[in-house]
Order: C-alpha cells, then sequence, then structure tokens
C-alpha cells in the first residue's frame, strides 16, 4: 500500500514539475507553461503561504463534493528548487495532500473525477491532463497563480487529491493538526479507505 502511494506521488510530482522542469503536465500549452513558471519566479509566495493556499484549496475541493466523502490528512512532501547546474535556489515546491477514505467503487470514479474537475474551473484552473483509465484515473489542472492540483486513483482504489505550489521562498512551515508524522497527528497516512456510501460506494 505504501508502495502503491509512493508510486503515485512520484509521478504527481513528475507532472506537477517542480521548478526549472521543461514539462508541467502533460497537455499544457507551452505558453502557459511559461506564464505558470514566470508567475513562480516573480512570487514572494513563501512556504508558509503556499501550505496555507495548499490546504484552502484542499478544503475548497472536497465541500465541493457531495455527498460528502470521509477523509483523512495525507504526508506532507517539499521539494528544494535548484538551478540546472543543480545549485540551489533558497525555494522549495510545497505539497499538501488528502486521502479519501470513503469506498468509491470503479462506478462512480468518472462522477468523482467530474465533479472534482468542473470545481476547479470554476476555480480558475485549466485542465492540463485527464486519463481516463478505468483502474487508475486521473486529472490534473494549474492557476496562473503557480498553483497546481491533482486527483488521482491509487492502485488498491486509494483516492487521494493533491495541491502544490512550485519553488516558494524557503521558510518555516506549520501544519493542521493531524497531519502525518507532525506533533498531534499519525506516525503514518492512512491509505485504504473503509467507509462505506451508499452513492459513492455503490457497484450499480
Amino acid at each position: 500500500m505504501r508502495r502503491a502511494r509512493v508510486v503515485a506521488c512520484a509521478v504527481l510530482m513528475t507532472a506537477l514539475a517542480a521548478c526549472g522542469s521543461g514539462g508541467a503536465g502533460g497537455g499544457q500549452t507551452k505558453s502557459g507553461d511559461q506564464q505558470v513558471r514566470q508567475t513562480q519566479k516573480a512570487s514572494k509566495m513563501d512556504m508558509q503561504q503556499a501550505g496555507e493556499g495548499s490546504e484552502k484549496i484542499l478544503d475548497d475541493t472536497l465541500a465541493a463534493i457531495q455527498p460528502p466523502v470521509e477523509w483523512v490528512y495525507g504526508a506532507p512532501l517539499q521539494e528544494a528548487c535548484s538551478t540546472d547546474l543543480n545549485e540551489p535556489t533558497g525555494r522549495t515546491t510545497v505539497t499538501r495532500s488528502r486521502n479519501i477514505m470513503t469506498v468509491v467503487s470503479p462506478h462512480r470514479r468518472g462522477s468523482l473525477l467530474g465533479v472534482v474537475q468542473r470545481h476547479w474551473e470554476q476555480q480558475g484552473f485549466k485542465v492540463t491532463s485527464v486519463r481516463n483509465d478505468e483502474s487508475m484515473p486521473w486529472v490534473r489542472a494549474s492557476r496562473p497563480d503557480g498553483f497546481t492540483v491533482s486527483l488521482q486513483v491509487g492502485s488498491v482504489g486509494n483516492v487521494f487529491i493533491s495541491a502544490s505550489f512550485a519553488c516558494a521562498q524557503d521558510s518555516a512551515m506549520t501544519y493542521p493538526a493531524g497531519t502525518p508524522g507532525r506533533p498531534g497527528g499519525p506516525r503514518a497516512e492512512e491509505l485504504r479507505p473503509r467507509e462505506r456510501s451508499e452513492f459513492w460506494s455503490a457497484e450499480e
């Protein structure tokens, strides 16, 4: 289960294209990619602000899912940005995530992705990549202010939503209570869904 999440996160981080990458998410136009990178380079947002912004995006996304789903915090990720010469830049890509604990049946996954995609588009995100796969679909999007989002289904049927900001200025960060690996939170994140929903868990 841990391996499934690690693989999925690796795919996610590649697609979100941390600072310096030339291809941020399949399907995004070159001009759009350049616009996002320029926004991130010029941004004065620090890691604390990036984390808070990501958490708000995730809160709003989950609130848009009806009927509501159960969820827990995912493990936060940080990745230092570097130049093409692998020199430090004093900036770090910040990623926050939520793991959906409600069982989402294969029959309902398309509905969930559709609800989330429409919400993101209403919030100014542009979809950059969609995978219409029956077992492991995903949708990814970006916004001109530099935030990127992703919803993915893992290999064990786990659904997780992530929000990131690439190359924020280095700073100290705080985390919501219940964040895995942080004071007051669990040692490890929960991945496998366990709650049943009359709608989302329906097989037919």
